[in-house]
């Protein structure tokens, strides 16, 4: 069995995640690969031996080009900071590695176009961290959506929103300016934007407004020192789906309550499905002629399930869907693999977001193909 050596950029909440579910494909999964935890990068070298002792990487780097030009490396995942993202893959890309990128792809269209193109190009396999879409139980709604189970689709209504900007004077952070990140829409609406192509498919055109609501925060946390916000808090949109479904998306991170609160409801002529990621091993179906919405729960029944538990009711997480999104990248490494979001899908949903940022600022409906 061939070895397939790992090389994992960054330390923070993300990287520790994709560090948990490398580890946890070997365990749970018969992989086609001897998966190798090679190499762990971060600038503060520091931290990057002390994480990757425990987190069971052979070597630190603190750099990332090293960790990119190490020979033992064979795929790269990047969990920095969203403006790293493109020098970062672009070096991983031109090395001749894998690269399994979270999300979002870029801080532009531009930068995304240019990364899923190089990709194309070298032939490399790429993956972006939406894992939300590799739960079991969103693989049943797409089954319950292809199977004309619901009709015709007709529309989609779906909302993320978190409150951990809620607070005025929680600080400025990287995610504050939009050279480096691109607010509410970019942090959490580009899950929503890529659930939503991935159940009902390809929109046509949008119209959106887009909000700040704090425009200015504290520099650094207890500062009386201020700096200017002008990434948006909030943002609203219509959708038009190339299939004829309407479509509405809203995602904040000032909605006090919420936590993880990805939530979607797809209509057809014959019934609706609702989900939320807050009670993520659930879905509610109502089919025409029914009063009332049932329950179903995720089981061993759904694809990924029985790696986990033997029992429906028993509940995966967020980080079995990591590890499940960690086990299609494998695949695909391995040629048997093709349900994940690659660069080029992932630019998609870059493209969708770009449109509704001019949408929202032109005060027009904009055509996604204008992108």
């Amino acid at each position: 069995m061939r070895e397939l050596g790992v090389g994992l950029i960054g330390t923070g909440f993300m990287g520790r995640a994709h560090a948990l579910a490398f580890n946890n494909a070997r365990a749970v999964f018969e992989l086609p690969f001897d998966l190798k935890l090679a190499a762990l990068a971060d600038a503060d070298t520091e931290r990057a031996q002390r994480c990757a002792w425990a987190w069971g990487f052979a070597t630190a780097h603190g750099d990332w080009q090293t960790l990119i030009n190490d020979p033992k490396v064979d795929v790269v995942a990047i969990t920095t900071p969203n403006h790293l993202h493109y020098p970062m893959a672009m070096a991983a890309i031109a090395a001749g590695k894998a690269v399994y990128c979270e999300k979002p792809l870029a801080v532009s269209l531009e930068q995304a176009d240019a990364m899923r193109r190089a990709a194309s190009a070298a032939g490399v396999v790429t993956r972006v961290g939406y894992n939300y879409q590799h739960n079991p139980i969103i693989d049943l709604a797409r089954q319950l959506i292809e199977s004309g189970e619901l009709g015709q689709i007709i529309s989609f209504q779906g909302e993320f929103s978190e409150d951990f900007m809620a607070n005025p004077v929680s600080p400025w952070s990287w995610r504050c300016e939009a050279e480096h990140a691109g607010g509410a829409l970019a942090d959490l609406g580009s899950h929503l934007l890529s659930m939503a192509r991935f159940l009902v498919g390809d929109v046509q055109s949008v119209c959106a407004d887009t909000q700040t609501v704090h425009t200015q925060r504290p520099a650094s946390p207890g500062s009386t020192e201020m700096r200017s916000i002008v990434v948006d808090d909030q943002v609203h949109a219509l959708l038009r789906f190339a299939n004829g479904a309407r479509g509405t998306v809203s995602s904040s991170w000032l909605k006090r309550g919420y936590k993880n609160h990805l939530n979607f409801e797809i209509s057809g002529t014959h019934g609706t499905l609702a989900f939320d990621q807050e009670r993520l091993n659930e879905l509610r179906l109502c089919r025409a002629g029914e009063d009332s919405f049932q329950r179903l729960l995720a089981g061993p029944a759904q694809p990924g399930y029985a790696a986990f538990s033997p029992a429906a009711g028993h509940q995966l997480g967020y980080n079995e869907l990591k590890t499940l999104e960690v086990q299609e990248l494998i695949m695909a490494l391995a040629g048997q693999g093709s349900t994940g979001t690659d660069f080029t899908a992932a630019w998609e949903v870059e493209r969708l977001a770009t449109a509704i940022r001019v949408a929202a600022r032109e005060e027009r409906w904009v055509q996604v193909s204008e992108m």
